[in-house]
């Protein structure tokens, strides 16, 4: 076996030959025409970016030069890199390998940015501090998720359609929990609502929605006006509590598939958002999405109980 400056020498020894028979265009992925970052090889001997076989491997589960097959590998969920190819690059262009991981950096920071630029689904109503469970199956969607967890922000906005627009004028910020890959690529994706956002300008990137947004706050409010606010909070949680004991059929399948009424928070204005458990109730509620948006866009938090409290009333006030 060769000592440590025997194989140090073999090495220096290979670079120079390693050089005179290759050019960079041998290094080159053929799906995007840059050198490989991150090389993976297919079970069919094809070498591509990891980043590139993931983008072609949403449209078909086929190979992209040879056609052949790929479920099983799509099934295993993991890309081994291609070792021996990475240590020829690094061997014999290494001043390109790093301008290749600078680019890749520079696109990673520009999808970190969670105010420009930022991911928009466009599917459901969702609220701060509630579960939004994710059936993803489109191409461009899963390209998405993908992107929000390399990033390393695991967050996307959610807006609904909007007759008119791309998508409504104000969302909610999620994050990914957990992502629960299927053997053809489609993806259940387990979210929680974040900030609400009101949308400042749409974009585009490759096939889905961007937005450049400004993230909304309940106004706070003090003294008298803030005793007020407690008032109408208590006398509100407690017709929720009521509506909740109702116990006709429709809220009891209701509170079967979402759980409990959130306790109360000590502190109504500790969230931007305010509290937790008046987004449960707008959640479960029987109200139509372009009225559930308006209760997002709202950023009093007196509106939104006084609100509710309407809601709740007349529901009470119905026969069983």
């Amino acid at each position: 076996p060769l000592d440590n400056k025997e194989e140090t020498a073999a090495a220096k020894c290979t670079q120079p030959c390693l050089r005179k028979s290759l050019s960079i265009s041998d290094l080159e992925c053929s799906l995007c025409i840059r050198m490989f970052f991150e090389p993976v090889t297919t079970p069919c001997g094809h070498t591509f970016c990891k980043e590139c076989l993931e983008r072609c491997l949403d449209h078909r589960p086929n190979c992209p030069l040879c056609k052949q097959s790929l479920r099983e590998y799509l099934k295993a969920g993991r890309y081994s890199p291609t070792v021996l190819l990475q240590d020829i690059m690094l061997a014999t262009f290494p001043t390109q390998l790093a301008e290749r991981r600078e680019l890749h950096r520079a696109e990673m920071a520009e999808l970190s940015n969670l105010t420009e630029n930022i991911p928009i689904f466009v599917c459901t109503m969702s609220f701060p501090g509630i579960p939004c469970p994710l059936h993803v199956f489109e191409p461009r969607y899963r390209l998405m998720i993908r992107r929000c967890q390399e990033s390393g922000t695991r967050r996307f906005g959610m807006c609904i359609y909007e007759n008119g627009k791309s998508f409504a004028d104000y969302g909610c910020m999620l994050e990914i929990r957990q992502v629960e890959l299927l053997a053809d690529g489609r993806s259940l994706v387990d979210t929680i609502g974040r900030q609400r956002f009101r949308v400042l300008s749409r974009g585009h990137r490759d096939g889905y929605h961007t937005a450049d947004i400004e993230y909304l706050e309940d106004k706070r409010v003090s003294g008298e006006e803030l005793q007020e606010l407690q008032c109408l909070h208590e006398s509100t949680y407690r017709l929720a509590q009521r509506f909740c004991e109702h116990g006709d059929l429709t809220s009891r399948h209701m509170l079967m598939q979402h759980g409990p009424l959130p306790e109360k928070e000590e502190d109504i204005q500790a969230s931007a958002d305010g509290p937790t458990w008046c987004w449960w109730l707008i959640s479960i509620l029987p109200l139509d999405p372009s009225y559930q948006l308006s209760l997002v866009s709202c950023t009093s938090l007196r509106a939104r109980l006084a609100q509710l409290q309407r809601i709740l009333t007349a529901l009470l006030q119905q026969p069983p």
